[in-house]
């Protein structure tokens, strides 16, 4: 089990991880950043707000078009808190943007076809809006920590704030809330990709077929809980689920297991800690499950 290949794997994705995710976590935090400069909170609020009925579309829509894995979310999720958008709202773009990126519709497309794709487009964007408003409804915006909505405050000038202060500029001052930002969540980072490297080195993909082939009348839900751990990135979950089915396993949970790969990752579940508290963390697994279990289950009925 544990052979060069394996360790070289597990190094590798480790390496890769911690380039791709650092880099895209500086880089949408900037964005975050820039863009509160130039668009006031409250015109971020009032789109998103949740007494606002578009809010939901507005948010999933935005989700399908941001190009996010379920880590890089993080930062924007961020942005979304500080401008005081809708929670349930917010909720409805955590739950869509991994899940219908640009990146995964387009293989999908070209890996499964239009009817697969439309089919998961539809399960993914009803049941990412759905959980968001019941959400909202159940109160657990009480669960967002108080330090979520908290500015970072970088120094007001560089050397000193007396007559001679030099003032930084406004986007100078968003690098520095973007370096606070990341040394904060840098070792959540870490253990995540950690965690997630390991289990991708060391679990072979015919472990995955064999305990999610057709013959197991649980093999939807066994790919679903699977598909958490097994931190896969949109680049990588298509063609490995085109590899499990040309092995036999059902596309019932093939469906299950990109929901949850791609939905949710160790990684991300341990960045959510900083913002989140543990009663809305499970509450955001239990949609991310059930949506793959649903879909996966729905599919199989329905084709």
């Amino acid at each position: 089990m544990f052979t060069t290949e394996a360790i070289m794997q597990t190094l590798n994705m480790f390496l890769f991880l911690t380039v791709e995710l650092t880099a895209l976590f500086l880089l949408i935090s900037y964005l975050v950043g820039w863009l509160q400069l130039k668009i006031p909170p409250a015109k971020i609020e009032k789109i998103l707000s949740d007494k606002n009925g578009r809010g939901y579309w507005v948010a999933g829509l935005l989700g399908a078009i941001t190009p996010f894995c379920s880590c890089s979310t993080i930062p924007f999720l961020k942005g979304l808190l500080r401008a005081k958008a809708g929670f349930g709202t917010m909720m409805v773009f955590l739950f869509a943007s991994p899940l219908l990126n640009p990146i995964i519709i387009g293989l999908f497309m070209v890996t499964f076809g239009v009817k697969v794709t439309v089919f998961y487009f539809v399960m993914a964007m009803g049941i990412s809006m759905l959980a968001g408003f019941l959400l909202e409804k159940a109160g657990f915006e009480s669960a967002v920590k108080e330090s979520a909505y908290e500015e970072p405050k970088p120094a007001g000038c560089a050397t000193g704030c007396g007559k001679d202060k030099v003032v930084i500029s406004p986007y100078k001052q968003v690098w520095q809330s973007t370096i606070k930002d990341f040394k904060k969540v840098l070792p959540y980072l870490l253990l995540g990709i950690s965690i997630g490297s390991l289990i991708y080195g060391f679990m072979p993909t015919e472990l995955v077929a064999k305990y999610a082939s057709d013959d197991n009348p649980f093999a939807i839900v066994v790919a679903a809980v699977i598909g958490i751990p097994l931190y896969i990135r949109a680049e990588a979950v298509i063609p490995l689920s085109a590899a499990l089915a040309a092995k036999g396993m059902g596309m019932g949970a093939i469906m299950a297991l990109i929901i949850g790969s791609a939905g949710a990752s160790l990684t991300e579940v341990i960045l959510l800690k900083s913002i989140f508290k543990n009663k809305l963390i499970i509450a955001f697994l239990t949609v991310i499950i059930a949506m793959a279990v649903i879909s996966g289950y729905l599919y199989s009925v329905m084709f």
